[in-house]
């Protein structure tokens, strides 16, 4: 059976929340951040986790993985400059597995179940990322604003986390993107640049990310509580 780790990242500059830390915003009586830890915690095939934080919030982070009693949480580390880079950290504190689920801390509605569909995409294909086709028509704008193409949109998925990679092949990913400079906003993004196949999952609509104090609003209302 394949061993799975997951590398949680939640070190961004939390800009669009005002500069507040929106992983440690109370959600339902409980941190963003510890939903998500919970979930990888519960999930059966997650075997170790690491925590990647903004260097400012480590001391934080490891007073809630003691508060929270998450056995599976093996390390807490500080992120660097890119989303690439912070990956990079958490990576290298993993134990040995031979699968890696990156999941954004701010997405505090995973669950188990998605997390195990992730993992058998993943473990059949090598590389699988969440997402769901996206709803509305979709259309490409130049910089002055008008509209220059509308792709087809059964074509078109958004992209969420968990996204769940053979590690050898992220590994891979990774020393070929430091060759080349590139810079890329996620994991399926960094296999597609470097020619490594990846696959979608279907994820969940109400798999949100958390960027603004609104999106706490709509997490609490697909919880059913208030914040």
């Amino acid at each position: 059976m394949a061993t799975v780790g997951a590398v949680i990242v939640g070190a961004g500059r939390a800009t669009r929340m005002g500069g507040n830390d929106k992983i440690f915003a109370p959600l339902a009586g409980r941190p963003v951040l510890a939903h998500s830890l919970a979930a990888f915690e519960a999930s059966g095939h997650i075997t170790a986790i690491v925590v990647v934080l903004n260097e400012r919030n480590i001391a934080r982070g490891e007073a809630l993985a003691r508060e929270g009693g998450w056995g599976k949480v093996v390390a807490i580390r500080p992120g660097g400059e890119r989303r690439q880079d912070s990956v990079r950290a958490g990576l290298a504190a993993l134990p040995p597995c031979d699968f890696v689920a990156v999941h954004d801390a701010a997405r505090p509605l995973v669950t188990p179940e998605l997390i195990g569909r992730g993992v058998a995409r993943a473990v059949a294909t090598g590389a699988a990322v969440a997402a769901v086709p996206v709803k509305d028509t979709i259309k490409r704008v130049d910089g002055g604003g008008r509209i220059v193409e509308t792709p087809p949109r059964d074509t078109l998925w958004a992209a969420q986390t968990p996204q769940i990679v053979a590690r050898g092949a992220l590994e891979r990913a990774f020393a070929a993107a430091d060759a080349r400079g590139l810079t890329v906003t996620d994991e399926a993004g960094l296999l597609e640049a470097v020619g490594e196949p990846v696959t979608v999952f279907t994820g969940a609509y109400d798999n949100i990310k958390v960027t603004t104090p609104e999106d706490l609003v709509v997490a609490a209302a697909l919880l059913g509580v208030g914040r």
